[in-house]
């Protein structure tokens, strides 16, 4: 058996999930904001976990906007990817949209930056494969990936 290239889109997570009354804040029927993040701590952790081939924390979540709110009875898809990596970390990005089967169509509604580091089996960080860029969307993803860990580790007194 052949090993996986390791593409962003080897890393790739899709899940899907349908907004139950327990997701919501109750009368608006909005869904609350942390399930939300936590499906896509889930759905960005496997992306994180299948391109370090094990075990990966969660370190950071710098970006998560909520574009459009979601309700009740709504299929929500998650897609995440590792769009970066350094030495043990990775940064996986995350697009969430909800899925009308009627009109068979789909709405952008939220998106997320996250960081994840890949552990041993001691708990302490771990060196990860090099992302194998292969389109001009795995470049470009790149790029911003590489502008936004440094704006991170500025942002945290570590870079100049």
């Amino acid at each position: 058996m052949a090993a996986l290239r390791l593409t962003p889109e080897a890393s790739r997570c899709v899940m899907t999930q349908i907004v139950m009354p327990e997701h919501t804040n109750g009368p608006s029927g909005m869904m609350f904001g942390g399930i939300m993040m936590q499906w896509i701590d889930v759905c960005a952790g496997v992306a994180a976990m299948r391109h370090a081939g094990g075990a990966a924390v969660t370190a950071s979540i710098d970006r998560l906007d909520f574009i459009t709110p979601v309700h009740v009875g709504e299929v929500v898809i998650l897609q995440a990817q590792v769009n970066y990596v350094s030495r043990s970390s990775m940064e996986v990005g995350c697009r969430v949209e909800t899925e009308d089967m009627q009109h068979r169509t789909r709405r952008y509604t939220t998106k997320a930056y996250l960081t994840f580091v890949a552990i041993d089996d001691d708990g302490r960080p771990r060196a990860v494969p090099p992302l194998e860029r292969v389109t001009d969307d795995d470049r470009r993803r790149w790029a911003d990936g590489d502008r936004r860990r440094l704006e991170r580790l500025r942002a945290a007194g570590r870079a100049s």
